[in-house]
């Protein structure tokens, strides 16, 4: 499998997990990455990422999304 395909598995996975944690739907967690760009967030730190799991991942994104003044309540 290429990297590309992997990258876009993890932000698949991603984008469901967060729904799943945040209470919101798929629609709009897909806006809010677009959005913040996370999904660019994702691609960029996948070297780091793909060696963690789904859960510590979010919390980075999470974090990544706060900076941006976005606040997420779980």
């Amino acid at each position: 499998m290429s990297e590309e395909t992997e990258i876009t598995f993890m932000q698949t996975r991603l984008i469901r997990l967060a729904s799943e944690e945040w209470h919101l739907p798929v629609e709009q967690i897909i806006h809010l990455f677009k959005e913040a760009d996370v999904l660019g967030y994702i691609e960029k730190c996948y070297g780091i990422f793909h060696c963690e799991g789904d859960e510590a991942v979010l919390e980075d994104i999470t974090e990544f999304l706060q900076g941006k003044g976005i606040k997420i309540n779980a």
